[in-house]
């Protein structure tokens, strides 16, 4: 199937989907963090919202943390690997990220079509799955597929902000109870905060590394090579392998405080 690189309505969607309390199930509600759930046709596929109110960071913060990819290695701890594959547009590109499952579920990785736009006071981050001829499911990962991903970020003025993420995800494989469970109560909670406090330190980290470098806001300063979307085909799960994993028991880990208010 072709690729199409998103256009305002289909930003547009994804912040309704965002701000829609239509069809979603509270999970959690916990310190300022609200995990929202919804059923979906197919039993594989997870599809997952979060919403957390930052006090203190402005939301033109949080998009540059969002989109900083040298940053990114310091907060986030699912991560094992990410690397930009080439630009499309301005405002387009494509990358790689691969990250640690619960054990003892195999590990995930991804190819996406990542797009960005700021509006008005919103700004939004979106993403899907797409192949690559260069880059083909690895063996020691399970390819997984983003059917939609991303991130509305609203200013609540006063360098205050909200961050909204949701993410519409096939993980090629039929997952045990416990897993969902633990990311809607555990994984998913933590990781708003993570990308918080993130966010209250970068301006002090990026003061100290290439302050002037942001090539998401200044597409002169893109190095990426140019790819064309012609290059790439969507991402389905049907051509991927599909692991059974439902029957994997989970491994008592401790949740810390920081997980769990």
């Amino acid at each position: 199937m072709a690729v199409q690189i998103p256009d305002d309505s289909v930003f547009s969607s994804f912040k309704d989907q965002c701000l829609s309390p239509d069809g979603w199930i509270s999970r959690y509600s916990k310190g300022g963090v609200t995990v929202w759930c919804q059923a979906e046709e197919s039993r594989n596929v997870q599809k997952l919202k979060m919403r957390i109110v930052c006090k203190d960071v402005a939301a033109e913060t949080l998009y540059d943390v969002l989109h900083d990819t040298s940053y990114r290695r310091k907060w986030d701890t699912n991560m094992i690997e990410t690397y930009d594959i080439g630009r499309l547009t301005a405002n387009a590109d494509v990358g790689y990220y691969s990250w640690k499952c619960p054990s003892p579920l195999k590990n995930r990785d991804f190819v996406t079509m990542r797009s960005w736009l700021p509006l008005g006071n919103d700004y939004l981050i979106i993403n899907y799955s797409v192949k690559h001829p260069q880059h083909p499911p690895k063996k020691d990962y399970v390819r997984a597929v983003s059917l939609l991903t991303g991130y509305l970020i609203q200013s609540n003025g006063a360098g205050c902000s909200t961050l909204y993420y949701l993410t519409q995800m096939d993980p090629r494989g039929s997952l045990p109870k416990w897993v969902v469970n633990r990311v809607s109560q555990f994984v998913a909670p933590k990781a708003m905060r993570k990308i918080y406090k993130a966010s209250l330190k970068y301006p002090d980290w990026k003061r100290k590394h290439s302050p002037a470098l942001k090539p998401w806001m200044f597409p002169e300063q893109n190095s990426l090579p140019s790819i064309s979307v012609g290059e790439l085909t969507l991402q389905r799960g049907d051509s991927l392998e599909n692991i059974d994993e439902s029957g994997a028991a989970e491994e008592k880990t401790h949740h810390s405080e920081d997980e769990e208010t």
